[in-house]
C-alpha cells in the first residue's frame, strides 16, 4: 500500500487511547484497590475467534487489566451459555464481558448477547446500548463504529450538517454508526443490499463508512472529490470493503485497512471496559 497524506492512522491513535486507559486503570486500582477486569466468552474453537479472543485479552493485560477467558465447548446449547453468561454477570468481580462472535448455528445469537447486563455490555452488543446510542444517554457504544467516531474526532471531522452514506445495515456496525452519525448531527443515509442506484447515492457522502463484508467492493468513482471515507470492512488478503488506491486519490482522509478502523475497534473495547469498572467501582475518572 503506498503512503499518502491523508490516511487515518487508527494504529497511531489507538496506542494514545490505550496509554491513556493504562493511566486510569492504575487510578482505578489506587482508589479501589480493584482491578478491573474483563471476560471473553468463546463457544467452539474457530481459529479466528480463539486469535481474536487472544489478542483482546492481550491488549487488556497490557493496560494492566484482568483478562478472563471462558471457553465453552463447540456443542454449548443456548440455554448453557445464557446461564453462563447470567452468572458473569452477577460477579462482582467482573467489570465487561465479551461473547466472541459468530457462535455456533444451533445457538440464538440474540438471546445469548442479552443476557449481558446493560452496565457490562462492554462490546455494546445489546438492545439496551443500541437504545442508549440512539437516544444519546450514557451508556457503550458498540465497539467498532464508536471507535470510528473516536477517529473522526482525532481528525476534527465536523459531521454538523454533511451528509453521512453508511453502507450496510448490521445490528452491531451499520445501524448504531448511523445512530451515532445522527446524534453527532449529520444527515444520516443507511444503504444496504437491496439499495437501488447505490453509486449515485454514495457519491452525494461528504462521509462514507463503508461496512459490506465485500473486498474492494465501494469503486473509487462512487466517492466525490473531498469526501471522508471510513473502510470498516476486513476481508482475506488484508483487503478493505473499498477500493482504497482509487478512493485514495478522491478522498481528503481515508482509513486504510489494515491500521484504520481494525485497531478502534479493540481500543474502543478496552476504554469501555476501563470506564465500566470505574463506574461500577464508584471512581471519578474525570
Amino acid at each position: 500500500m503506498e503512503t499518502t497524506s491523508n490516511l487515518m492512522d487508527g494504529k497511531a491513535l489507538a496506542k494514545r487511547v490505550l496509554e491513556d486507559c493504562k493511566e486510569k486503570v492504575a487510578r482505578i486500582i489506587a482508589i479501589s484497590g480493584v482491578t478491573p477486569c474483563l471476560v471473553t466468552v468463546l463457544v467452539g474453537a474457530d481459529p479466528a475467534s480463539v486469535t481474536y479472543t487472544a489478542m483482546k485479552r492481550k491488549r487488556c493485560e497490557a493496560v494492566g487489566m484482568t483478562s478472563m477467558k471462558v471457553e465453552l465447548p463447540a456443542e454449548t446449547t443456548t440455554q448453557q451459555l445464557v446461564d453462563q453468561i447470567q452468572s458473569l454477570g452477577q460477579d462482582a468481580a467482573v467489570h465487561g464481558i465479551l461473547l466472541q462472535h459468530p457462535v455456533p448455528s444451533q445457538v440464538d445469537e440474540r438471546a445469548a448477547f442479552e443476557a449481558i447486563p446493560g452496565t457490562k455490555d462492554v462490546d455494546g452488543v445489546t438492545m439496551h446500548s443500541f437504545g442508549t446510542t440512539s437516544f444519546g444517554l450514557p451508556g457503550f457504544g458498540s465497539c467498532t463504529p464508536a471507535g470510528i467516531m473516536t477517529l473522526l474526532r482525532e481528525y476534527e471531522v465536523d459531521l454538523t450538517g454533511k451528509h453521512a452514506v453508511v453502507i450496510g445495515r448490521s445490528p452491531i456496525l451499520g445501524k448504531p454508526m448511523a445512530m451515532m452519525l445522527l446524534q453527532a448531527n449529520a444527515t444520516v443515509t443507511i444503504c444496504h443490499s437491496r439499495t437501488q442506484d447505490l453509486p449515485s447515492l454514495v457519491k452525494q457522502g461528504d462521509v462514507v463508512v463503508a461496512a459490506v463484508g465485500k473486498p474492494n467492493f465501494v469503486q473509487g468513482d462512487w466517492i466525490q472529490d473531498g469526501a471522508v471515507v471510513i473502510d470498516a470492512g476486513y476481508n482475506p488478503g488484508n483487503v478493505g470493503d473499498v477500493d482504497f488506491q482509487a478512493a485514495a486519490s478522491k478522498a481528503s482522509l481515508i482509513t486504510p485497512v489494515p491500521g484504520g478502523v481494525g485497531p478502534m475497534t479493540i481500543t474502543t473495547l478496552i476504554q469501555q471496559t476501563v470506564e465500566g469498572a470505574a463506574r461500577g467501582l464508584g471512581v471519578d475518572l474525570t
